[in-house]
């Protein structure tokens, strides 16, 4: 699983940061969190095909987080997309879809679904083949959704000697014990996954979370997570212009990943008045706090 970030700016793009967009590649598929302004060129430079885009999530409707859909999606139209698209995000995103399209009197020749979160949402889990993806409201202005991905366990290591042993040939038998299916063999034999596999493999877990104050929803998507992406809009000296807007600084975000066990913290969504030389202390002010944590930056990708 890779982590690119396309965008990592707050409110106003900047020579050195686009708004809010970060793309999650697992198996050749990409998922996209948030779509700011300028996402569709952000793939191009970050060498991203849009058509391997499955699944786009909007977490609220500032237009630093959602501005650059419409482009993104009528981009993917010229250039001939057919395959299925999903979007999920707050109530109001199929409204907003079909005002653009009576608009500018575009229509898309690829199906899209959407699924929309109700104001009142408590917890809200989509479930997929090979993971799932959990939805939290976080303490924002409007309703604005956290989000965690977490893969499905792993079928254990294949172990050769032991497939060589009960004299399973090479090729499809063995693929489908891989994937946890039991064969037969040509000689009748039954082999059950568990004679060639060892132990389940846990999947891996990744958190986005902003925009928000610090609240235990966070702490509750990112509890033991591989991987937290979380907003530090400000620094510490600018905490109590945090609280008032309902962001946090690079601190709050590396107590809730310290309270949530994470693994590894990466910021994102930095206000616009924050300079190249101002990087340095903006980070020491995490790391005193929580030592794995990067400043993300255009462009960036992160193995997770």
């Amino acid at each position: 699983m890779e982590i690119v970030l396309l965008g990592t700016g707050a409110a106003l793009p900047t020579k050195s940061r686009c708004t809010s967009a970060t793309a999650l590649i697992r198996l050749g598929e990409i998922l996209l969190f948030d779509c700011g302004e300028g996402t569709q060129v952000q793939f191009q430079k970050a060498q991203l095909k849009p058509g391997k885009l499955s699944r786009i999530f909007i977490s609220h409707f500032h237009g630093d987080h959602f501005y650059g859909l419409i482009g993104l999606l009528t981009s993917m139209q010229l250039n001939g997309r057919q395959k299925p698209l999903f979007l999920y995000g707050p109530k109001g995103l199929s409204e907003y879809l079909s005002f653009m399209q009576k608009m500018s009197l575009f229509t898309l020749g690829y199906p899209i679904t959407v699924c929309e979160v109700e104001n009142d949402l408590e917890e809200n889990i989509w479930d997929f083949k090979e993971y799932s993806i959990t939805a939290l409201p976080l303490n924002h202005r409007i309703l604005t959704l956290g989000f965690r991905l977490e893969e499905k366990p792993r079928p254990g290591k294949f172990d050769i000697k032991k497939a060589e042993q009960l004299s399973i040939p090479d090729g499809p038998l063995r693929a489908s014990l891989q994937n946890g299916e039991t064969v037969v063999l040509p000689n009748g034999k039954e082999i059950k996954p568990t004679q060639v596999l060892g132990l389940e493999r846990p999947g891996q877990t990744v958190a986005i979370c902003l925009d928000s104050r610090p609240c235990q929803n966070s702490v509750r998507l990112a509890r033991n997570a591989d991987l937290l992406i979380h907003e530090a809009t400000f620094d510490d000296s600018r905490k109590e212009r945090a609280d008032e807007t309902c962001h946090s600084t690079g601190a709050q975000a590396a107590q809730i990943a310290k309270e949530a066990k994470a693994k590894k913290l990466l910021l994102t969504h930095i206000s616009a008045r924050y300079e190249k030389n101002d990087a340095e202390e903006f980070l020491a002010q995490a790391t005193r706090i929580f030592p794995n944590t990067i400043l993300g930056q255009d462009l960036m990708r992160i193995e997770v």
